[in-house]
């Protein structure tokens, strides 16, 4: 408002204050065109301008009523401003809570296709191993499943650790046969 208009102002302010409707419709006619400018210059976009008019309105219903005097203009927008900067942070929240939660997903579908692939393998693994030499599966459960040193194995089968070593050894070479068979066959 000019400044012939302080007084016209200052009573509309007044009236907003008393919670006067038309007060508050005079309010907004007087400054919506400004403040969706100021708002708009701030966002470069019309939905953005709009919803952040329409709140700012509404909070100066409630805040109005702070409102202690002084140059009404700069309060004005000091509030729009406050209002601009609450709903960047709002924003970047949003934004770092999608980014994770799209992360998150595409984790999930990740593991999900990896472990779909692993249980296939580690059944196929298991049905393989059924398939190599008595002695040298019980090496290598020993070893890989009861996670057994090679040494604590030689002790308990109360073989040379050389033995040991060449019979895993030639179970690990049938199995890895017997596993390319299969990824062959897929």
């Amino acid at each position: 408002m000019e400044t012939a208009n302080r007084r016209d102002l200052e009573a509309i302010i007044a009236g907003c204050k008393r919670g006067d409707s038309e007060s508050f419709s005079r309010l907004v006619d007087a400054y919506s065109a400004r403040l969706y400018g100021f708002f708009h210059r701030l966002s470069n976009d019309k939905t953005t301008s709009e919803d952040l008019l329409s709140e700012l309105f509404v909070k100066l219903v409630e805040k109005i009523r702070h409102y202690r005097g002084g140059h009404f203009e700069a309060w004005l927008f000091t509030v729009a401003n406050n209002l601009w900067r609450d709903s960047l942070r709002a924003r970047q929240r949003s934004d770092k809570a999608l980014e994770g939660r799209k992360a998150q997903l595409e984790l999930d579908a990740k593991k999900k296709r990896f472990s779909g692939l692993e249980t296939d393998m580690i059944d196929r693994l298991g049905r393989e191993l059924e398939n190599i030499e008595q002695d040298s599966r019980e090496l290598i459960i020993l070893r890989y499943y009861s996670q057994m040193s090679f040494k604590e194995i030689a002790e308990t089968q109360g073989m040379p650790i050389g033995t040991v070593l060449s019979k895993v050894h030639r179970g690990l070479a049938k199995l890895r046969e017997l596993m390319e068979q299969y990824s062959h066959e897929q």
